[in-house]
């Protein structure tokens, strides 16, 4: 990496370390490197095209729109229990946090405060700075409640309290030091109201600091993502439940303090008829000394509760696989255990290039841990006859078989050929240009393909100069479709470590992707109208309309040597901007809703996850 991708912003560094990060820091610093603890700090702190504090005042509910909500009147309005567990808060926090509720445009809420800090009894009465504060609150407020603990039984136990309070339809979660946008709740009951069987709503978040003035770091979360929630408790705040479910689900379970609200999204998760999103940035997350925001050391245990969530929760879904850390604390991996040794069939078109397909053929061979697997090289129109010595030489032997595809170059026509001839259950895509990098790749694609709700797998790949060619690929961007973190240095790992660990996506490129042979028939293959591009694009969009999972997994990595054989394509030739117009047209419906694997806030025009503007 060149010495300028080093460059920071120091001055907006040294605004937002606080000691603990700075422990935190050398702690990551002993243990992965100069190289990429300045990887880590670059990506943390990188210059935006908007800073966030313009591009939250630009984007937060105008008192226009917030005097609209005020008047607006819902019908058969839903109540939501605002609940708060709150223990040695600061008064001035509490308050900040109670007036954030208070100023709520809508108006059908109750704020259930449930306190369990130690106090002294005086004349058989508590009284505390903070009890006084709440009582205060709620004698102005009857929708202001408290229930005072005799004792703090922890976090889990003392939130099992709250939703035991709770007289809402919905229950939502509040830290005791934490702010709502005004709008926060109108959001939520708007979108509960729109479709009944929705059980459960998040929006996106932010931090703040201990003034509540400065926001940095925002979330911009995709729509219910299995896969991404897996790999990270993305959803986190703010978060409201049907209170129905999170009773039936349980609560929250003491033995995973520290991740409790980890454990109990995927519970409840787990039985939800809807989770549904706003696309808003509603909670702000107040950072300090001991808050986990701001100092996830405060509470280390919590990785290993959060591990231990996301273990519980396949083993109730009974998914054989294993959970994993990674370099970033509270980002797992998750390992899916292989089913039998189905065949999977690698199908590579070519044209000439015969030290190009060599490449490939031998990065298969060296890379692949896995014995089950046959190569179709599809030959179309090679005009040299070094490559007919070669397609001789390896015909029959290592796996490979030699098909010919007489016709025009047609990629789609080409690879729905092939899978007619192939005798795999499952189908690889792959592109003639890429070289494998990561031993055990196939494995660990078939792993994740084997799965019931997928029917897709991709791949990263890198450029050969090692930045990131596709992290999966964006419906919407660039026009139409655009590889996420492209050109992006391989050892950063992009927005919230988004390039690095596993998610669902709408879409991935067909240089490498798995899929199951019963689904690609069942969508009707590559679509043969679109020649060379966009293809893989609309093959993705079937598959995810058809009610299937594509799934990034950063694990499996190759070498791509983008269209080598071909030259690149023309963005100007008609044969393009007709497939452009043919993709777009088709799937219309979907670029007008956005891609739920992305988030509306973040750009269209740029592919590295940056605010939109």
């Amino acid at each position: 990496m060149r010495d300028r991708d080093y460059q920071i912003q120091w001055k907006k560094v040294l605004k937002a370390v606080s000691p603990a990060h700075i422990r935190r820091g050398i702690r990551y610093l002993k243990k992965h490197g100069a190289r990429q603890f300045a990887v880590r700090m670059t990506e943390r702190f990188r210059p935006e095209e908007i800073d966030y504090k313009t591009w939250f005042s630009l984007n937060r509910a105008k008192p226009k729109t917030l005097e609209e909500q005020r008047q607006t009147e819902f019908a058969d309005p839903v109540t939501i229990s605002v609940l708060v567990p709150a223990y040695c808060t600061p008064v001035k926090f509490l308050r900040a946090m109670i007036e954030s509720v208070e100023a709520q445009t809508y108006p059908h809420w109750e704020l259930c405060i449930v306190d369990a800090s130690p106090a002294k009894e005086e004349n058989g009465h508590r009284r505390t700075a903070l009890t006084q504060t709440i009582r205060e609150y709620s004698r102005k407020d009857p929708r202001i409640r408290c229930r005072i603990l005799k004792k703090n039984g922890g976090i889990a136990q003392n939130l099992n309290a709250a939703i035991a309070m709770a007289k809402g339809e919905f229950v939502s979660f509040l830290d005791h030091d934490d702010l709502l946008e005004p709008d926060a709740l109108y959001e939520l009951a708007r979108l509960i109201r729109e479709d009944a069987s929705t059980d459960m709503v998040y929006t996106d978040e932010d931090k703040v600091d201990r003034k509540g003035k400065h926001f940095s770091l925002p979330n911009m979360k995709p729509d219910f993502n299995l896969d991404l929630l897996r790999s990270n408790n993305y959803i986190c705040h703010f978060l409201a439940v049907r209170t129905a479910l999170a009773r039936e689900a349980g609560g929250f379970r003491p033995e995973f303090d520290g991740a409790q609200d980890y454990d109990f999204i995927f519970r409840c998760a787990e039985k939800a008829r809807k989770i549904a999103h706003v696309h808003r940035v509603l909670y702000h997350w107040r950072t300090h000394e001991l808050s986990t925001s701001d100092n996830p050391d405060s509470k280390e245990y919590a990785f290993l509760a959060g591990k231990r969530a996301v273990e519980a929760h396949l083993a109730r879904v009974q998914v054989d696989a294993e959970v994993l850390e990674t370099p970033d604390p509270g980002y797992f991996r998750v390992k899916y255990a292989l089913q039998g040794e189905p065949l999977v069939s690698v199908i590579i078109p070519n044209k000439d290039e015969k030290e190009t397909l060599r490449t490939c053929l031998s990065s298969i061979w060296e890379k692949t841990e896995y014995e089950n697997y046959e190569i179709l090289v599809v030959e179309n129109n090679s005009t040299t006859q070094e490559i007919f010595d070669y397609y001789q030489e390896i015909d029959g032997r290592n796996h490979v078989r030699v098909l010919r595809w007489e016709g025009e170059f047609n990629y789609s026509a080409i690879n729905n050929f092939a899978a007619r001839q192939a005798k795999g259950e499952y189908l690889l895509l792959l592109n003639n240009d890429v070289q494998v990098i990561t031993k055990g790749w196939m494995k660990e694609m078939l792993s994740h393909c084997q799965r019931k709700e997928v029917a897709m797998v991709g791949a990263k790949l890198y450029y050969p100069d090692d930045t990131v060619q596709s992290a999966g690929t964006v419906i919407g961007m660039l026009g139409l479709a655009g590889h996420a973190f492209s050109n992006m240095p391989r050892q950063q790992s992009g927005y919230m470590h988004r390039a690095s660990i596993q998610m669902d996506v709408s879409g991935t490129t067909a240089a490498c992707a798995m899929i199951k042979r019963k689904v690609y028939e069942q969508v009707g293959g590559l679509e043969e109208k679109l020649k060379v591009a966009f293809n893989d694009v609309d093959l993705g969009l079937k598959i995810v309309s058809a009610g299937y999972l594509i799934v990034y997994d950063p694990y499996a990595e190759l070498y791509h040597y983008e269209s080598k054989s071909r030259g690149s394509a023309d963005g100007l030739s008609e044969r393009h901007l007709r497939e452009v117009e043919f993709a777009q047209k088709k799937w219309a419906d979907f670029l007008e809703k956005g891609d739920p694997c992305y988030n509306r806030n973040l750009s269209l025009r740029k592919q590295d996850y940056s605010l939109r503007i």
